[in-house]
């Protein structure tokens, strides 16, 4: 990989490796000590060379959110090869190792999870942010002294989409959790708030029953491309199981259903979300009113401003093409912005369109799809 430094802290005035979080095609996630504070942080630390326009909306739109369950953006800053994002280190490890462990969660653990993870989405989409990437492994835990279970903290905004950027088209996000209007639809445009919906529906519906609501047969031998086709097929045609031997009372599964509705216009709202009874049962009575003091709340004295992030980042992009002979705009040239996502499937799409055109259960989903 390029620029690969494993101690890209390595003498830096604020910051010391302790650990390594985790790692992938991104980069990889440092446990760090603040030398000033002695507190930890997470660094996400990601390859100069790899800056694009997916990179720059993550940092910015994090960097505009400050909520208890959000994940909480600290600063941004570059070193020679890398651009780190130091957050808040939440010490629980995953929402998703939790329900593994768990095989699935009781009603009453699954509403406690839910509420937070809701009030924090609540937030982010009231700050102008949806995140489309929202799963149980990019929700992270923090115990708290006192409380039953540990607190929810919403983290990875490298899909995220702002008010202030054009609207979604971009087929992004994680296949079991993706809305189907993400894969399927008419203008090649959809709503990334009402996808979030349905993420947290799909979220909800694994805590309750310990599996996914769509999934390909175990053992199924088919290429991506059908797969992706046929589980498209499962969420329009609404084939999922609520099974009857768990136990969720009928205001549970009545939630789960209408955010697991497949046309967004009908899917429930988030502002519906709130005050129904489900998700109201043991529902503190200030989280009524905790976002509005949220988007109140000033930000913190030092706070980076989107105006020195965009600097910061700009300086970098200047000193990569330099550094690498190449012209500017090479580095860090933004997508179109139907790629992403589509780069890992859409071919394959294409190619199963073309063989399986015929079949009615695909043709009846797959007509609209958009491949440009």
């Amino acid at each position: 990989m390029q620029g690969i430094n494993l101690n890209p802290l390595a003498g830096h005035e604020k910051y010391e490796k302790v650990g390594v979080l985790g790692n992938g095609s991104f980069g990889f996630v440092i446990l760090a000590r603040n030398k000033l504070t002695g507190k930890t942080a997470a660094i996400k630390v990601l390859w100069r060379t790899s800056m694009d326009k997916y990179v720059e909306a993550e940092i910015l739109n994090h960097s505009k959110l400050r909520h208890a369950h959000v994940i909480q953006f600290q600063e941004v800053f570059l070193t020679s090869d890398n651009i780190c994002i130091a957050m808040e280190h939440a010490t629980e490890g995953s929402l998703y190792h939790f329900v593994q462990r768990q095989g699935r969660l009781d009603e009453g653990a699954a509403r406690w999870f839910f509420q937070q993870l809701m009030l924090g989405i609540d937030y982010c989409h009231k700050r102008g942010v949806a995140n489309r990437d929202i799963k149980l492994e990019n929700t992270l835990l923090q115990a708290v002294s006192g409380l039953p279970l540990p607190l929810v903290k919403i983290c990875d905004f490298g899909y995220s989409k702002s008010d202030t950027m054009s609207v979604a088209k971009s087929k992004v996000g994680t296949l079991s959790y993706m809305a189907p209007e993400i894969l399927v639809n008419r203008n090649g445009k959809y709503d990334g708030k009402v996808a979030d919906i349905w993420s947290c529906g799909v979220m909800l519906y694994v805590m309750l029953y310990g599996r996914y609501p769509f999934e390909s047969p175990p053992g199924a031998k088919v290429s991506k491309g059908v797969e992706i086709l046929q589980l498209v097929g499962m969420m329009v045609d609404m084939k999922y199981t609520i099974p009857e031997d768990v136990e969720v009372s009928s205001e549970g599964r009545d939630l789960l259903q209408r955010m697991l509705l497949p046309d967004p216009a009908t899917r429930i709202q988030l502002e519906q979300i709130m005050v129904h009874p489900w998700f109201t049962t043991n529902l503190p009575p200030e989280a009524a009113t905790l976002n509005d003091s949220y988007l109140r709340a000033p930000f913190p004295a030092g706070h980076q401003q989107p105006d020195e992030i965009r600097q910061l980042l700009e300086g970098a992009k200047q000193q990569t093409a330099a550094n690498a002979s190449v012209p500017m705009a090479n580095i860090m040239t933004a997508p179109p912005e139907d790629d992403g996502y589509d780069a890992s499937f859409q071919n394959a799409i294409r190619e199963e369109v073309k063989t399986y055109g015929e079949s009615s259960s695909i043709n009846s989903h797959s007509g609209n799809m958009q491949t440009e």
